[in-house]
């Protein structure tokens, strides 16, 4: 393994400064966005909370407005209810520089629901309302055709694979994005209970394994995948989980860090302690860090230091966004991560 960095040029990093319209470096986002109704005081069951104040949330949304918070081009696509909730969800992405122009609202299903509560430890517990719910409703006829087209990275997880018709919406959008030279960007983001079981979990999250240029997945992600083996030993993740197609895998440890593997290198990266408050955004702040990085130099995960200097960036983007409640208000923008990176003893 590779030694720890604790300094390096990160001013100079590949970051996009030009918004949405920059469509060179555009990163697209499919999948969920959903309502998350959080407890309005922290350590307590779903049970037990007093009250609980909503918040947006969905995985590949949350990655969307990261970069663009991070000064890059981002769009996302998928559907939400035409209700108060999925307008509300639009409007945010507008706001905070997103192009939502592939978002499309069904008439006859509501915006996904989520109750999360947050443990004293930080960490979540999931209450999902989606019978079925309008992203699960997403026609491949609905696709935003030109807006594929246009993308650099286009990224994804793995709960927009659960149900039909998204899921072969979700194959239809892959395809095309390949076919106009994109990046695939995958980060299957396991949540065990909306699935009918945890080998149809297993099953569909590796359905798309193969297909990805890029992967990152969480050490218990990596447990659910490989089953009873060691997910420390990289060359039980080399063997399960490297595929000939693949760039980049990443692996990642929370507050510890990150580990990272190409076909011609493998390392860790250390993580930047804080004290969490709330988990909830951070694996989505890491894969916006990076991937705003990758968009705008898209050969960089071939030159190891360069890669490791965007990959603490990643990691200050995770615990920045630990620090506060809420996924897409604590998501922070490039001018808080170099602030703490300045921090950071060499």
């Amino acid at each position: 393994m590779a030694k720890n960095p604790t300094s390096g040029n990160y001013e100079d990093l590949p970051l996009n400064t030009g918004g949405a319209d920059n469509k060179s470096s555009l990163v697209v986002c499919f999948g969920e966005m959903l309502i998350d109704f959080v407890p309005t005081v922290g350590g307590v069951s779903l049970a037990e909370a007093p009250a609980f104040k909503k918040a947006p949330g969905g995985a590949p949304a949350n990655v969307a407005v990261g970069i663009s918070k991070l000064g890059g081009s981002s769009a996302f696509i998928g559907k939400v209810g035409d209700d108060e909730f999925g307008h509300m969800l639009a409007d945010i992405l507008k706001k905070n520089n997103v192009n939502n122009s592939g978002m499309r609202f069904d008439h006859s299903a509501r915006t996904a629901l989520a109750f999360v509560s947050l443990r004293a430890d930080g960490e979540r517990e999931f209450l999902f309302f989606r019978n079925p719910s309008a992203d699960m409703l997403f026609h491949e006829s609905e696709l935003d055709l030109k807006l594929l087209e246009q993308a650099k990275i286009f990224h994804y997880g793995s709960i927009s694979l659960i149900e039909e018709p998204c899921r072969s919406t979700h194959l239809a959008a892959m395809t095309i994005a390949k076919k106009a030279g994109s990046i695939l960007s995958y980060d299957p983001n396991l949540r065990l209970k909306l699935w009918p079981s945890a080998e149809a979990a297993r099953k569909g999250i590796m359905s798309v394994w193969d297909k990805a240029d890029i992967i990152k997945v969480s050490e218990d992600e990596i447990t659910f995948l490989i089953g009873g083996d060691d997910p420390c030993d990289d060359n039980v993740v080399l063997k399960k989980l490297f595929h000939p197609n693949l760039k980049l895998l990443l692996v990642t440890e929370g507050s510890e860090g990150c580990r990272y593997y190409t076909k011609k290198f493998r390392g860790r990266v250390a993580g930047i302690k804080v004290k969490a408050v709330d988990t909830t955004g951070a694996g989505d702040a890491f894969v916006s860090g990076i991937l705003s990085n990758i968009a705008s130099d898209i050969n960089l995960y071939q030159d190891e230091k360069r890669l490791r200097e965007a990959l603490v960036f990643a990691n200050v983007c995770g615990a920045l966004t630990v620090r506060e409640r809420g996924a897409i208000p604590a998501l922070p923008n490039k001018e808080a991560v170099l602030k703490m990176l300045q921090n950071i003893p060499e």
